[in-house]
């Protein structure tokens, strides 16, 4: 495969999590859980919590496409979403995976492990490589992306955030590092 058949809204399936295509009736059940102003604690736009930033969130969300609910299959409940965005088809492509939240009562567990390798295992079907950026000071998720398995890499960009600039940090999950490294040791 190719970068350019990436499915960015596919559906993919885990042992607890199911990902399908965010959609337009999903804004409700998100922003229930996206309202919970510790979840954007850290994070450069972290009054994501409010209504009318969230909103303008989940339009450009809708916008690229891209963007998936992710649903705790034994509720059936929406706790959190992620998106597929900024494929770089050169080189064997590159895509980010990005613009995740989950439920605080997910943290820490098993669900970002599993959304993660779900996201990349499928991407690196068709690239050769996912990103993440990170914002520089968001050290929660900094240590996420190194418990499973991200290589910090020498990309930094200053991105606009909420009508300010906010530098991240990328780190890089390539086929290596997913076969050799947490995702992929326990991926079937």
């Amino acid at each position: 495969m190719s970068p350019a058949d990436l499915d960015r809204q596919p559906i993919l399936e885990g042992e607890a999590l199911r990902l399908r295509p965010l959609g337009l009736e999903d804004f409700d059940a998100l922003f229930a859980v996206a309202a919970d102003p510790l979840i954007w604690e850290q994070h450069p736009a972290h009054d994501r919590w409010q209504e009318p930033v969230f909103r303008v969130f989940f339009a450009d969300a809708l916008a690229h496409g891209g963007a998936l609910a992710v649903i705790d299959k034994r509720s059936g409940a929406v706790i959190g979403s992620s998106r597929y965005q900024g494929l770089e088809p050169e080189v064997g492509g590159s895509i980010e995976i990005g613009w995740t939240f989950l439920a605080r009562e997910y943290w820490g567990g098993k669900a970002n492990l599993e959304l993660k390798r779900l996201m990349v295992r499928h991407a690196l079907a068709s690239v050769a490589e996912c990103r993440f950026a990170v914002g520089e000071e968001n050290w929660r998720s900094r240590k996420a992306m190194e418990k499973i398995g991200g290589r910090l890499s020498d990309r930094v960009e200053d991105r606009k955030m909420a009508g300010t600039s906010a530098r991240h940090v990328h780190y890089v999950i390539g086929r290596s590092e997913f076969a050799g490294g947490p995702l992929g040791a326990t991926a079937q």
